[in-house]
C-alpha cells in the first residue's frame, strides 16, 4: 500500500528529475546538434567553454555582476519594508496589545503584487518601454534637465535596468520576512528597552538572531532565482544579450546554446556546470550558517 502511495511521486521523480539530470550529464559529454546522433567526445565541451568561448566566459561576468548586486540588495530592501509594515513595530499599543494598522493589508499586498507578474513576458516588456529613449523614465527626467539617456541601447547601463527589475520583485521575499518578524516574541523587546537598549541594538541583538534562520532560507531562494533568471534579460536584449553581450547571463548564452545554435551536447554541459555552481554556492552558504545562523531550542 505504501509502495503505490509512492508511485506517482517516484514516477514523477524518475522521468522528470532524475533522467534529465542524468540525460543532461550523459549529453554533456557529447557533440549533439539535435538533427545528428551523439557522437561522444568525452570532456571536450567543458574544456571549450573554460578554455575556448569567450562569450561564456562574458556570461559568467554579466551574471556574476547580476547575482552580486540584485540579491543583497533584494533582501535588504526586503528586510527594510518588511520592519516598517510590521505593525508590531509600527503601531502603537492599545490595552498591552499592537493595534493593527487599517491599511495594513493593502500594504502586504501591494508590495506582495510586483513579485507575482514579474516574471513575466508582459511585465519584462513594459520595462522595455518604460526605460526607453522614448519611454517615461526619461519624461520624468526631463524636468530636472537631465538628457534623454538610452538606457536599455548602452552596454554600461542595460544591466542595471535588469538588476531593477529583479529588486523591484522583492514582494514575496519581503512577506517571508514579515511572517518571520511577527513571530520575535514582543517581551524580548520590551526588556531591551527597560535595559535602554536603542533600535540599532535591537536589531542585532534581538531581532536578526531571532530571524536568521529565514534570513538564510531567502538568501538561499533569491541567490537560486538570481542564478537562472532568464526571462527580463531575453526581453529586454530581443533575445541576443546585447549590447555588446551587456545582458548576456549565463541562462540566456545556455538558451542561444540549445535553441537558436541547436548545440545540445554545449548547452548541456553548461547546464551542468550550472547545476554544480548552485550547488556548491549553496553549500558554502549552509556551511556558514553554522557561525550566524541561531536555532532556538
Amino acid at each position: 500500500m505504501a509502495a503505490l502511495f509512492l508511485a506517482p511521486w517516484a514516477i514523477g521523480f524518475l522521468v522528470f528529475t532524475l533522467g534529465p539530470l542524468i540525460a543532461s550529464g550523459y549529453l554533456s559529454l557529447t557533440d549533439y546538434g539535435l538533427l545528428s546522433a551523439p557522437e561522444f567526445v568525452g570532456l571536450s565541451n567543458y574544456a571549450k567553454m573554460l578554455a575556448d568561448d569567450p562569450r561564456f566566459m562574458k556570461s559568467i561576468g554579466v551574471t556574476a555582476l547580476y547575482v552580486f548586486v540584485s540579491v543583497p540588495v533584494t533582501l535588504v530592501v526586503a528586510f527594510l519594508v518588511a520592519m516598517l509594515v510590521n505593525d508590531r513595530q509600527r503601531s502603537s499599543k492599545a490595552g498591552g496589545k499592537p493595534r493593527r494598522s487599517p491599511l495594513f493589508g493593502f500594504y502586504r499586498a501591494a508590495f506582495y503584487l510586483p513579485s507575482l507578474i514579474a516574471a513575466s513576458v508582459a511585465v519584462a516588456i513594459l520595462w522595455v518601454r518604460l526605460f526607453a529613449y522614448d519611454g517615461i523614465v526619461n519624461d520624468l527626467l526631463a524636468p530636472l534637465g537631465l538628457s534623454p539617456v538610452a538606457w536599455i541601447g548602452q552596454p554600461g547601463t542595460a544591466i542595471w535596468t535588469i538588476i531593477l527589475l529583479s529588486v523591484w520583485s522583492f514582494g514575496s521575499t519581503m512577506v517571508i520576512f514579515l511572517a518571520a518578524l511577527k513571530q520575535v516574541p514582543a517581551e524580548r523587546y520590551e526588556a531591551a528597552g527597560i535595559d535602554g537598549a536603542g533600535m540599532l541594538r535591537r536589531l542585532w541583538h534581538i531581532t536578526l538572531p531571532a530571524i536568521s534562520p529565514i534570513i538564510l532560507f531567502n538568501a538561499v531562494t533569491v541567490l537560486v532565482n538570481a542564478l537562472h533568471s532568464f526571462t527580463p534579460a531575453y526581453i529586454v536584449s530581443n533575445g541576443t544579450g546585447g549590447p555588446a553581450d551587456s545582458t548576456l547571463v549565463f541562462a540566456l548564452y545556455l538558451y542561444e546554446q540549445a535553441f537558436r545554435d541547436l548545440n545540445m551536447g554545449y548547452a548541456s554541459a553548461m547546464a551542468v556546470l550550472m547545476l554544480l555552481a548552485l550547488a556548491g554556492i549553496t553549500a558554502l552558504i549552509f556551511a556558514s550558517s553554522r557561525v550566524w545562523v541561531h536555532y532556538e531550542d
